[in-house]
């Protein structure tokens, strides 16, 4: 009897200290990072519904991409969403294969990420990156990127350095997302010839009518995958908040459609993730999975029951 008792209480004082884990200081708060793109957004909004349900707090910096995995590195950050492979293929070299940052899980999948046009540039036959040098003026030998330090704008300034597909003249012109598709808005009206960066998650793809160009692999890739990161040490020093982060996995209608629900009702994001969730509970099965409460208790329960 004394043999079983120092069992159930070694098993107990165990599974006790796997949850103070996420009771300590260092954990109550998850620091995520947001680089202002719509798409990681809406899945920090998704992120934060369930871990503040779950009894943590969540805070979220609007970082540049560089200064993100940085906040990784030196731990200022715990975790961000939006490893998009392989546009960011330079910063996974430098900061995840040697360890400095840990990626926790994939996503999403079959992203799209490269440069893009209106229809009506489309049919004119531009179709491709070597497509754009033929009309040069007509672009005004401008192309459109997101934000300063982004790694699709270095593979653009790459490319403008290294006179690829003769586009050594041209010029890159940086600024926020919203920026550069208000750009693109107004180039269409005008039905004025633009090239911007486009990606997929993002209402813009049922917004405007315009096409991927090809040729831009080499730096883009084709189809991509988004992965979550976390700084080093995070899932053993947070085992609770990263169990709930790694099992996050998205899908890109479910992106898309709480995008647009932010731009076409005028709602916030976190309005949308918590719509999105309270008309799929299903998702909770996968998400919760092995995921306690801070406090040890039932996820699943008292998730649905903060809905």
């Amino acid at each position: 009897m004394q043999k079983f008792s120092t069992a159930v209480l070694a098993l107990a004082l165990s599974l006790g200290t796997a949850h103070a884990a996420d009771s300590d200081a260092q954990c109550s708060t998850v620091k995520l990072a947001d680089p202002g793109w719509s798409d990681i957004a809406s899945t920090n909004a998704l992120a934060r519904l369930l871990l503040e349900s779950l009894g943590y707090q969540v805070k979220i910096d609007s970082l540049a991409v560089p200064i993100i995995y940085g906040g990784l590195k030196d731990g200022r950050v715990d975790a961000f969403l939006g490893n998009w492979m392989p546009a960011q293929q330079g910063f996974h070299d430098k900061f995840i294969a040697n360890g400095d940052v840990q990626q926790l899980a994939k996503n999403l999948e079959g992203t799209e990420f490269t440069l893009a046009v209106p229809d009506y540039v489309w049919n004119a036959g531009v179709k491709d990156f070597a497509d754009l040098q033929k009309h040069a003026e007509q672009f005004d030998k401008k192309l459109y990127g997101i934000g300063s330090g982004a790694p699709a704008n270095l593979s653009l300034k790459e490319i403008i350095d290294k006179n690829e597909f003769g586009l050594g003249q041209w010029k890159l012109v940086e600024s926020s997302e919203q920026a550069m598709l208000a750009q693109v808005d107004r180039a269409v009206k005008k039905q004025q010839f633009i090239t911007f960066l486009g990606w997929t998650p993002h209402p813009m793809n049922v917004k405007l009518k315009m096409h991927y160009l090809t040729g831009g692999e080499k730096w883009f890739g084709s189809k991509g995958d988004v992965y979550t990161l976390t700084r080093k040490g995070y899932p053993q020093a947070c085992p609770n908040a990263a169990k709930l982060l790694g099992n996050l996995k998205f899908s890109l209608e479910m992106e898309n459609s709480i995008m647009a629900e932010v731009v076409d009702k005028k709602v916030s994001f976190d309005e949308a993730a918590r719509a999105w969730v309270k008309a799929h509970p299903e998702l909770l099965d996968a998400w919760l999975a092995g995921v306690t409460t801070k406090a040890g208790e039932d996820a699943q329960k008292t998730v649905i029951a903060k809905l």
